[in-house]
C-alpha cells in the first residue's frame, strides 16, 4: 500500500514512503476498534490490483524511457565528436599546454590518434556522425548530441556505477529504481524498471548498476531476455493450475505477513512478498510481451533479425519497444559483454564489431517509434560509463576518458540535429557547457516529469537523492 508522509520541514520536499510496514501501520492504528478496522482494510486491499503509477511533480515531456547503454566506453572522438585539430596533428605528441593528464595506462605520452573514419554531415541538419554508424546517421535530425558529459573515475566499476547511480561509490539506487520509486509501472502485471542484459555478461561492477541500493528492494531492476523464458522459473511446474497456485500464494502470503508483523520495517521480506504476487501476474503477461510472433516479418527484419551479426541487440530493442507499449516505465538495454566497447588495443576493429552489432537495431527502434508515434513521449537515451583518449593506446587503441565524451537523447520533444557542449580541440576534456553526470541525471528526471531535489527518500537520517547533496541544476538548454 503506497503511502505518503512529509520529510522533516527542514528539507520541504514530500516524497513516497515505501519503507511503511503493516506492522508499523498496525502500531500506529493504537488498538480497539482503530486496530480491527486497519486489519479489515488490509485484508480487504490484499489482492485488489497495486496504485502502481503514481503523479509526476509536473506535467512531463517523457511518459517512459529507453537507455541504450554501451559497456566499456565507446568512443566519443570516432563516433560523435569530429576533431579537425586531432586529424591534423595525428601521430604528434599532446601538446604541453594540455597540462597533466590523468590515465590509467599513463597514455598521455604517447602519439595522439586521429579518427578511425571519417565523419559526414547528415541529414538536413548537418550533424557530423561517423562512418561507423550509417543506419543511425539515417536519423540525425532526431538526435540531440550531449559533447559534453563529463565524470568522476577512469574505471569501469566506479564510472557504471556513476553513469547508472549518480556516485562512484557501490550501493547508491540505480536511476531506474529511483524512476521505479517516483512514479512506479503503468501495467500492474509488470515490472516498473526491466534490465535486458547483454547475454555475454562480465558487466563491470555487477548488476549494482541496476540495484536499488538503500531503496526498498521492489524498486530494482528486473531482468529479463527475448524468447519463451524471458524470466527464468517464471513458468509453474506441470499439472498445476492457476487455482491450486494462487491457493498456494495465498496461504505462503499469510505466513509471510505473519512473520513480518514480528520483523519491523524488513523491506526485504516485504519485498520478498511482494515479489510472488508480482510474479504470479507475470506468468501471463510476460511471455505475451516476448513473443514475435505478432510481429511482421519486415519488422523483425528492420531490427536485424534475420542477420547473425545484430540478431541479438535487435530482439532487445524490439522487446523494449514491445515492453513501452504495455507501460512498463523504464528499460534499459545493455550492449558488451566482459570488454565490450574497451577498445585498449584497436578502435577500429573493436567499434567496427559493436557499431556492427547496434546501429541498425537502434536506428530501428528509433524508426518504429517514430512510425507508431511513441517516440512524441518516450525518452530514448544512448551513452556509455566514458568517452575515450585522443591518445593512442598500443598504436591502434585508447584508453579511457571520463573527463569529455558524447552520448545522446532522442524523442520526448526534444529538438534534435543538434549537438550541446563541446570538448576542446582535441576531444580530452569538456570545456564549453559542461554536463555533469549528476546535471544530466537531473535533466533526463525533469523530462520525466520529476524535480530531482524533490525526489527523495530519508535514508539513516539523510535526505539522499539520485544527485545527491550539491546543488545541482538541470541543463534547460537540452529541454526543448
Amino acid at each position: 500500500m503506497n503511502t505518503a508522509q512529509s520529510i522533516p520541514k527542514s528539507t520541504g520536499v514530500i516524497a513516497p514512503d515505501f519503507g511503511m510496514t503493516r506492522r508499523s501501520m498496525l502500531k500506529n492504528a493504537g488498538g480497539g476498534i482503530g486496530l480491527m478496522a486497519l486489519q479489515s482494510l488490509l485484508m480487504a486491499d490484499e489482492h485488489s490490483p497495486p496504485r502502481t503509477a503514481l503523479p509526476p511533480h509536473f506535467a512531463p515531456q517523457a511518459k517512459r524511457m529507453i537507455w541504450l547503454f554501451m559497456h566499456g566506453g565507446p568512443s566519443h572522438v570516432d563516433l560523435f565528436d569530429p576533431k579537425p585539430d586531432l586529424t591534423r596533428y595525428a601521430g604528434q605528441l599532446l601538446p604541453e599546454s594540455f597540462g597533466e593528464v590523468m590515465t590509467r595506462r599513463k597514455v598521455a605520452t604517447n602519439p595522439l590518434l586521429g579518427p578511425v573514419r571519417p565523419f559526414r554531415p547528415r541529414g538536413q541538419s548537418g550533424l557530423p556522425i561517423s562512418d561507423f554508424m550509417p543506419h543511425l546517421a539515417e536519423h540525425a535530425d532526431d538526435l540531440c548530441v550531449i559533447r559534453s558529459l563529463h565524470g568522476d573515475s577512469v574505471n569501469h566499476p566506479q564510472s557504471v556505477y556513476q553513469m547508472n547511480t549518480g556516485s562512484i561509490l557501490m550501493g547508491h539506487p540505480s536511476f531506474g529504481s529511483w524512476l521505479a520509486y517516483g512514479l512506479g509501472s503503468e501495467n500492474a502485471d509488470m515490472p516498473a524498471f526491466v534490465v535486458l542484459p547483454d547475454p555475454g555478461g562480465g558487466l563491470k561492477g555487477g548488476p549494482s548498476a541496476w540495484g536499488s541500493g538503500f531503496l526498498p528492494p521492489t524498486f530494482q531492476g528486473t531482468t529479463m531476455r527475448p524468447g519463451k523464458t524471458p524470466v527464468l522459473n517464471l513458468k509453474p511446474q506441470p499439472g498445476i493450475s492457476n487455482p491450486q497456485q494462487r491457493a498456494t500464494l495465498d496461504f505462503l502470503r499469510k505466513l509471510n505477513e505473519q512473520h513480518l508483523l514480528a520483523r519491523d520495517r524488513d523491506e526485504e521480506l516485504s519485498a520478498r512478498i511482494e515479489a510472488y504476487e508480482l510474479a504470479f501476474r507475470m506468468q501471463t503477461a510476460a511471455p505475451e510481451v516476448a513473443d514475435f510472433s505478432q510481429e511482421t516479418a519486415k519488422t523483425l527484419s528492420l531490427y536485424g533479425m534475420d542477420q547473425p551479426a545484430t540478431r541479438d541487440f535487435g530482439q532487445r530493442c524490439l522487446l523494449a519497444r514491445r515492453m513501452i507499449e504495455r507501460g512498463v516505465r523504464f528499460v534499459q538495454v545493455y550492449s558488451g559483454n566482459t570488454n565490450g566497447w574497451d577498445a585498449h588495443k584497436n578502435v577500429a576493429d573493436n567499434h567496427g564489431e559493436y557499431c556492427g552489432k547496434t546501429d541498425q537495431p537502434i536506428a530501428a527502434l528509433l524508426a518504429d517509434l517514430k512510425r507508431s508515434g511513441l517516440l512524441e513521449d518516450t525518452l530514448v537515451v544512448w551513452c556509455g560509463e566514458f568517452g575515450r583518449m585522443p591518445m593512442s593506446e598500443q598504436g591502434k587503441g585508447r584508453d579511457h576518458n571520463p573527463w569529455g565524451y558524447s552520448g545522446w537523447i532522442a524523442g520526448a520533444s526534444v529538438q534534435g540535429g543538434r549537438a550541446y557542449g563541446a570538448t576542446d580541440a582535441i576531444g580530452l576534456r569538456a570545456e564549453t557547457d559542461r554536463v555533469h553526470v549528476n546535471e544530466f541525471h537531473a535533466t533526463l528526471l525533469h523530462l520525466m516529469g520529476l524535480d530531482h531535489r524533490k525526489l527523495v527518500y530519508s535514508h539513516n537520517g539523510l535526505d539522499e537523492r539520485l544527485t545527491g547533496p550539491s546543488e545541482i541544476e538541470i541543463v534547460k538548454e537540452l529541454l526543448t
